[in-house]
């Protein structure tokens, strides 16, 4: 027995001394783990420029300017994501509209909605940029930025007098008294009807601006009115106005989500959920992938067998013919066959349960107008509107069929009404030395001369064409919205709205974003909510292929690259251009459905 006593003895103390050890390990363990500090990740997201919309170029192309949908896509992976703790939004500046401005501060909520913060760094501001910002949790701004807080203002450019000089006589009919299309080439200021129209757009805008700012700040109206007053402010003083939260760099942004707590440490998160570039071309792989971009073909993108809502974008002035970016300054353009094939497209897929039109258009054609109208009526699918930035005259012509038309509170929309043309020249020609001889016959038969101005007998011709163009404008609308023919007309006469005044009067029927107009035609195509579906973006892109070799795309690309340089040299002057551009593009038709005007907010 003494024998063997001290060996258990011995393992006893042994044992007992290993479950020491082993306890004071853990304990040492804790007690590091406890000193490290926490990790919390946080995505970086920078907000800049116009986000186009509709189907981008695949691939290498596609991706080097990011498009509204990309943006919304990766908030939304943003706000899924459970290793996140939150967003810092770093906006450089935005010229999106009214709509996109909606869509992507409806995208910031919904990672708010997640329980994940989201932060604002602004290095400097104007309206636009602010209003994003106050979608934010926090607003933080470095000591040297400036907001540009400063209201609303609408500048309306006058050209009779230039015409005058010119000798150029603009001559230009109209249905409905607030079509004020040939205003700025007719008159040298604007008329009563023009005047009361501007104004009350100017005071919804304006009442949108104040009444988000109150909500967002938790500043009351006439505190928010006074704010805008007295703008615009260096960030000291928006902070004290409580404009702002705090002032701090970009690189002091980690200390001050933490609080300056030592024992949490932030992870920011660098061009966060966006797609990297692929550029390994190498080996028999790399040869397809690269066939397959300059194709057009995302092997990522690939459609399924499933259901599918199809999302077709219109947008662009509208004519006659394909889609470009025409003109001699890159007027982007939806052309009436490129839009019906998509149409048609969705129309004989049977995986195709609804269709969704997201219309960002002034309008322009009144036949190709009619034409795409027409389209989606025989599509026989469900179909729903979302309004853009802009949906007027023959943006709302298209419209006006849909089971169910969603508008953003921004969106311009309206312009009911119908307004045809010409620049009579002869009096140039004469100034500068060129003189025209003619021979004609037939009482009217110049009435779409450039040379001279209406007759009598033309201008009593081309405005029977226009109440009848009018005429049945009108009427389809108040059959789209089961409306009396004299309520729908009173509505129209050319004047614009937006969407919030739209929904008011019955042009449109809901206040939504393109996901939520989705949504409703998931429920009208009878797909099984909690089922996957597929969104089928029509029309397809230009392809790089036919971008690089395409004979009209190489006058595009001439006209965009001509455009951008106008753009860095005075972008109020490539805006000018434009607008004549457009006229120069929309004169080979004979009757138009367009919006008199184009409001732009800084």
């Amino acid at each position: 027995m003494s024998s063997t006593y001290p060996k258990k003895r011995w393992f006893a103390l042994l044992l007992i001394w290993g479950c020491c050890f082993c306890l004071f390990q853990n304990v040492v363990s804790a007690a590091e783990e406890e000193s490290k500090p926490i990790r919390e990740n946080w995505a970086h997201i920078i907000i800049k420029g116009d986000y186009p919309e509709g189907p981008q170029m695949p691939g290498l192309f596609g991706d080097v300017t990011e498009s509204l949908s990309k943006l919304t896509q990766r908030l939304e992976k943003a706000s899924e994501d459970k290793s996140l703790s939150g967003v810092i939004l770093h906006i450089k500046g935005t010229s999106v509209g009214w709509a996109k401005l909606n869509e992507i501060r409806q995208a910031i909520q919904k990672v708010r909605k997640k329980d994940k913060k989201v932060y604002a760094w602004i290095e400097s501001g104007m309206t636009k940029d602010y209003l994003l910002a106050t979608a934010c949790d926090e607003i933080v701004m470095p000591e040297s930025a400036s907001l540009i807080l400063l209201g609303l203002r609408a500048e309306v450019s006058f050209y009779k007098n230039l015409f005058d000089w010119l000798n150029v006589k603009p001559d230009v009919l109209r249905v409905g008294e607030y079509k004020s299309a040939a205003e700025p080439y007719t008159r040298t200021d604007m008329s009563p009807a023009f005047r009361e129209e501007m104004e009350a757009i100017l005071d919804n805008y304006y009442g949108q601006i104040v009444d988000t700012i109150s909500k967002d700040r938790g500043l009351a109206d006439n505190k928010v009115e006074a704010a805008i007053d007295a703008g615009p402010y260096m960030a000291a003083d928006a902070m004290e106005r409580g404009l702002i939260d705090h002032l701090a760099y970009e690189d002091q942004l980690p200390n001050l989500i933490t609080g300056g707590d030592k024992n949490k440490d932030v992870k920011i998160i660098k061009k966060y959920a966006k797609k990297r570039l692929d550029t390994d071309f190498s080996g028999i792989a790399g040869l397809i992938k690269l066939m397959d971009l300059l194709a057009g073909i995302d092997s990522s993108q690939r459609i399924g067998s499933g259901p599918r809502v199809a999302v077709i974008y219109a947008t662009g002035a509208i004519m006659s013919g394909s889609s470009s970016q025409g003109g001699l300054f890159g007027v982007n353009v939806l052309g009436s066959d490129t839009f019906i094939k998509a149409v048609e497209k969705a129309a004989k897929d049977d995986q195709v349960k609804a269709i969704v039109v997201r219309v960002d258009s002034p309008g322009g054609s009144a036949l190709a107008s009619d034409l795409m109208w027409r389209a989606l009526e025989e599509s026989g699918k469900p179909l729903v509107v979302s309004m853009g930035d802009v949906a007027a005259s023959g943006g709302y012509y298209i419209s006006m069929g849909a089971e169910r038309i969603f508008a953003e509170p921004g969106t311009l929309t309206g312009s009911i009404g119908v307004v045809g043309g010409k620049l009579a020249v002869e009096g140039l020609y004469n100034k500068i030395g060129i003189t025209t001889s003619v021979i004609s016959r037939g009482k009217n038969s110049g009435t779409f001369s450039p040379m001279t101005g209406f007759t009598e007998s033309e201008k009593a011709a081309v405005t029977k064409l226009l109440h009848a163009v009018y005429k049945q404008f009108t009427e389809k609308a108040a059959e789209g919205r089961k409306m009396k023919y004299d309520q729908l007309e009173k509505l129209a006469r050319g004047r614009v709205y937006t969407g919030e005044m739209a929904l008011k009067i019955g042009l449109v029927d809901e206040l939504g974003t393109l996901e939520e107009a989705i949504e409703y035609a998931r429920k009208l195509g009878k797909i099984p909510e909690g089922d996957k579906f597929e969104k089928l973006i029509l029309p397809r892109p230009t392809s790089p292929f036919e971008q690089l070799f395409g004979t009209a795309d190489t006058q595009s690309r001439q006209s965009s690259q001509l455009s951008n340089m106008l753009n860095l040299l005075s972008p109020e002057l490539a805006q000018q251009l434009k607008k004549f551009d457009l006229i120069n593009l929309l004169s080979r038709e004979k009757t138009l459905t367009i919006m008199p005007f184009d409001l732009r907010v800084n």
